[in-house]
């Protein structure tokens, strides 16, 4: 036995649910290869954009490499045009066999691994005749060039001019030098150049393509040595630009460092408008030493501009924009500004980590739900797991966000990815106290808990790891209360797993110990008792694990102290009845001074019917086998006759107080042949669920056969009349609830005419 405790996204495309199910299933769909690649057995010739959503779907679920990206040497039947093979671990010839074939369009190759350089893939692109003139767009983010190490192995160095169709270059995070600039300026068709964090030291390359150039990104150029003057005389001449970012990472930069480009920026700002007239954004997040009159002054001379980047400027408070509601601001003033630099800067540290801080802030005391603002949050975690900086703050901002009854409001598939990159942070940070503490508080909701879908398991190691090297009591509790619910969760395998962990045991029975010495009665107490309860339910190895770390003497000081605390007997009897179920442990609940002082409980009438329950609910068990019953004859002829009396007693119960993984534990109860004492209680539990939850039990009495064993107990002579009346009114809700059960499915059936 165990203690009690719609999605507006909408339901998967069709879609999506065939790709995910091709991609769990490519080993079946799949031969061999001599070199150790994939290539499907058979496919039709799949819709263009299909292709690629498989592709996507393969990198998405982490299942893109070497061997599988071999189906894609097929380009009839699967022919890629816009191709992402993000992060995904490739190698150069795995690449050069699979991809360069296609007639590509674009191609995301950012943050690869599995050796695979920048170099290899320009080289490999420019290979295929058609891919040097219908690839437009190419993202090498993260990647090291290395035209060096392509040379030394016989390679031709091809640049990124032979690209002849790219309008669209994304180079940030290489180690782009000045030479590959000037060779990548020569494309005829360039639009959209992002260079940031390279090791560019000059623009001056940029004047080839100014006619063509209309956004430059240019986050962060650390190496850049062009004074003021040089830098605006280039951006001057880019006749065609609309979008500028010269914006810098504030924390990384002290005074000395970045003045030339601060320079350059306030220059910009107070100079001329007929320098980049067109522009239509600009971000300057992270400069210094500018002010709200040249902010006022160029935006003023500029009535196409859109968007303006002044996170961690210090002048993003500037009243003027108050007037300006189709421009859109980057920076820390309200909240708008602050979700608009989330959105922006996802790939950005530097700016998301100073978002998130003015971000929890602003969301300390809401009482509205966000859930745009949520996502915004874990997108922002998800996109950097490895800095502390972000998941500290943003775990604070989670809490803020979901606390109370926001989380309610929120859809259950945003929910569900909160709680699971909650648990990755827990993962990724085991030993940093407060981050470990900032996900504890907002795993801490009973609405998340009970109702959102997540890997409890998993959620429950963390969360036992994580109590056994924190004595706070606040977030001891929390803790506890998380586990005694989550424990409830698991599935039967899970719980096996989680139950075989003595180390586990010994973390809750330590809690319960140290409230007891003190006779404390409180939550935390209350929650170990019920995850214990919970983790003996239906699982022997749970069950001797207890008995083994002397939790049984445990319990029974903490029954006889907390005699007039009917929630804690409850508890404490609830998980002797899970022992007294597993009859190998039964010989363990022979202590004549214990069995005495539950019969005690039982027959007391001024004792809660709940802790009476469960008395007998123990006694019952013991005195089923009479072969295994090693105390005097005449006590458990007592315990037969008590149990009978004190049962006809008991008022019936309106909450509900247990619930039952399944009813095998009743079976060896039910038998014609056990005493009208053990049936009696065995009836009288299974009438009681059944009452308060109909739908439930009467389906597990079907399919486990106990409506058989029922209907032999009530036509048996010797069944008592009492237990006849139970077991008649037991089948008689079964029968009226499949009746009802009919009737609406046969309502829910289409009709013929």
């Amino acid at each position: 036995m165990v203690m009690l405790l719609q999605d507006a996204e909408g339901p998967p495309m069709l879609c999506d649910l065939c790709l995910a199910q091709v991609c769990q299933s490519l080993s079946s769909l799949c031969s061999m290869r001599a070199d150790g690649s994939m290539s499907l057995i058979w496919a039709p010739v799949f819709p263009q954009e299909t292709a690629d959503q498989l592709l996507n779907h393969m990198a998405a679920k982490e299942i893109l490499n070497d061997t599988t990206v071999g189906i894609f040497r097929n380009c009839k039947e699967l022919r890629l045009r816009r191709a992402s093979i993000q992060s995904c671990p490739l190698s150069a010839e795995a690449f050069r066999l699979a991809l360069c074939p296609h007639r590509l369009l674009e191609l995301d190759a950012s943050w690869v691994s599995g050796g695979l350089t920048g170099a290899d893939i320009v080289s490999g692109l420019a290979s295929n005749p058609e891919c040097r003139s219908s690839l437009q767009r190419l993202s090498l983010n993260g990647l090291r060039m290395d035209w060096e190490s392509l040379e030394a192995n016989g390679g031709i160095h091809v640049g990124f001019s032979s690209l002849r169709g790219l309008r669209m270059l994304n180079l940030a995070n290489t180690d782009l030098n000045d030479a590959a600039l000037e060779d990548i300026c020569n494309l005829p068709h360039l639009e959209t150049l992002d260079i940031s964090c390279s090791a560019i030291s000059k623009l001056t390359a940029l004047l080839e393509c100014k006619n063509t150039l209309r956004s430059l990104i240019a986050h962060r150029l650390r190496h850049l040595d062009m004074s003021p003057a040089q830098l605006l005389f280039v951006f001057s001449q880019l006749h065609a630009l609309k979008h500028l970012d010269f914006s810098e990472d504030h924390f990384s930069v002290d005074d000395s460092d970045g003045r030339d480009g601060d320079e350059t920026v306030r220059q910009l700002l107070e100079g001329s408008p007929q320098v980049l007239p067109s522009l239509v954004s600009l971000d300057i997040s992270g400069r210094k030493r500018i002010s709200e009159a040249a902010i006022r002054s160029f935006v003023e001379s500029r009535s196409g501009l859109v968007f303006l980047g002044l996170l961690a400027t210090g002048v993003s408070s500037c009243d003027f924009f108050s007037t300006q509601k189709s421009l859109k601001v980057t920076g820390e003033a309200d909240e708008n500004q602050v979700c608009e630099a989330l959105r922006r800067y996802r790939d950005r540290e530097c700016f998301i980590r100073e978002a998130l801080v003015h971000l929890y802030s602003l969301t300390t005391d809401t009482d509205k739900p966000q859930p745009d603002v949520l996502k915004l949050v874990v997108s922002g975690m998800q996109r950097h797991p490895t800095s502390l900086h972000i998941h500290l703050v943003a775990t604070a901002c989670v809490f803020n966000l979901t606390t109370q009854d926001l989380a309610q409001a929120m859809p259950i598939s945003l929910l569900s990815s909160t709680v699971t990159q909650l648990l990755n942070t827990m993962k990724n940070f085991p030993n940093h106290q407060q981050v470990q503490k900032n996900c504890l508080l907002a795993l801490c909701s009973d609405y998340i808990l009970q109702e959102v879908p997540f890997d409890k398991y998993l959620a429950a190691m963390l969360v036992i790891n994580w109590l056994s090297s924190h004595e706070d009591p606040t977030l001891q509790r929390m803790a506890v209360a998380v586990i005694s619910i989550l424990v409830a969760k698991l599935s039967t395998e899970e719980m096996a797993q989680f139950s075989k962990d003595i180390f586990i045991m010994k973390q809750l029975l330590a809690i319960v110990q140290q409230k007891a010495m003190v006779g404390v009665v409180d939550s935390t107490l209350k929650f170990a008792l019920s995850a214990l309860w919970n983790l003996t339910d239906e699982m022997p190895v749970a069950a001797r694990n207890f008995i083994e770390c002397r939790g049984l003497e445990l319990y029974e000081e903490v029954l006889e102290s907390y005699y007039a605390e009917p929630s804690i007997q409850q508890k404490v009897l609830g998980l002797l009845n899970n022992i007294a179920e597993v009859e190998e442990l039964q010989a363990d609940l022979m202590e004549e001074d214990l069995l005495e002082h539950i019969l005690s409980l039982l027959q007391d009438s001024q004792v809660d019917v709940g802790v009476r329950y469960f008395a007998g609910g123990i006694l019952a068990h013991l005195a089923s086998r009479p072969d295994a019953w090693t105390l005097e004859n005449e006590l458990r002829s007592t315990v037969l006759k008590q149990l009978h009396d004190s049962i006809m007693t008991w008022t019936h119960l309106e909450r509900e107080m247990v619930s039952y993984r399944s009813f095998h534990p009743f079976c060896p109860l039910l038998q014609t042949c056990q005493p009208a004492g053990v049936q009696l209680w065995a009836v009288w539990a299974i009438h009681l669920v059944c009452t308060q939850n109909t739908s439930h039990y009467s389906s597990m009495l079907e399919k486990e056969g106990l409506t058989e064993l029922l209907k032999a107990l009530a036509a048996h002579p010797s069944t008592h009349s009492d237990i006849k009346g139970l077991s008649d009114s037991i089948l008689s809700m079964v029968e009226q609830y499949q009746i009802h059960a009919g009737a609406f499915n046969n309502q829910m059936e289409p009709q013929s005419s």
